[in-house]
């Protein structure tokens, strides 16, 4: 219970969903309205991942190394079932050779402006999962909503040293008013 409780603090959770939760423990029925409200939030929390996708070129990609962490900033695009983010790097790099190593990776996508507001304002939207490599077909799938997005970097990624990487995406941590947390965990196909 001290669990759930943790996490209303955090604002993870609504007095609702934790009520249900409570119910749901001790072996009662739950309230009908709670799998409305779950998905209603679920829905508005995808909507809110695609609409910061669209607005942002730019994330930070976390790797580590023997346990030191690097961050490197790449051009991305996702799937619009948000399950895949896509994005380049040439080989020689040292993000690919971490990745290479360990392919567990954060991505920290925000819309930050720096300014004041950002405090109030600002969504920032952290995915975690693991890393493959795209054959880079001219029909792929992926690569076309990689250059969808970036077209001008079609040469870069022609290139034969670049790699196109695909981060299967695990779970997101969304945070907005620089202390509400939601969540989205995808599961894993048998």
């Amino acid at each position: 219970m001290i669990k759930y409780l943790t996490c209303f603090l955090l604002g993870a959770l609504s007095l609702s969903y934790v009520l249900d939760l409570w119910l749901a423990i001790n072996q009662q029925k739950p309230r009908r309205k709670f799998k409305e409200k779950y998905l209603k939030k679920k829905t508005n929390l995808k909507q809110q991942l695609r609409k910061l996708f669209k607005t942002q070129a730019l994330a930070v990609l976390s790797t580590h190394n023997q346990g030191q962490p690097y961050g490197s900033l790449v051009a991305f695009a996702g799937t619009e079932d948000l399950k895949e983010i896509v994005f380049a790097t040439l080989r020689a790099t040292r993000k690919y050779a971490n990745i290479i190593s360990d392919k567990r990776v954060a991505l920290l996508i925000d819309n930050r402006s720096n300014k004041t507001a950002d405090f109030r304002k600002a969504a920032a939207a952290t995915a975690v999962g693991s890393v493959k490599e795209i054959p880079k077909r001219k029909n792929s799938r992926l690569l076309k909503i990689y250059l969808k997005k970036h077209p001008p970097l079609r040469k870069f990624v022609e290139l034969p040293n670049c790699a196109l990487l695909c981060v299967v995406v695990k779970s997101y941590f969304v945070v907005n008013r620089f202390q509400q947390v939601m969540e989205l965990h995808f599961q894993k196909k048998r």
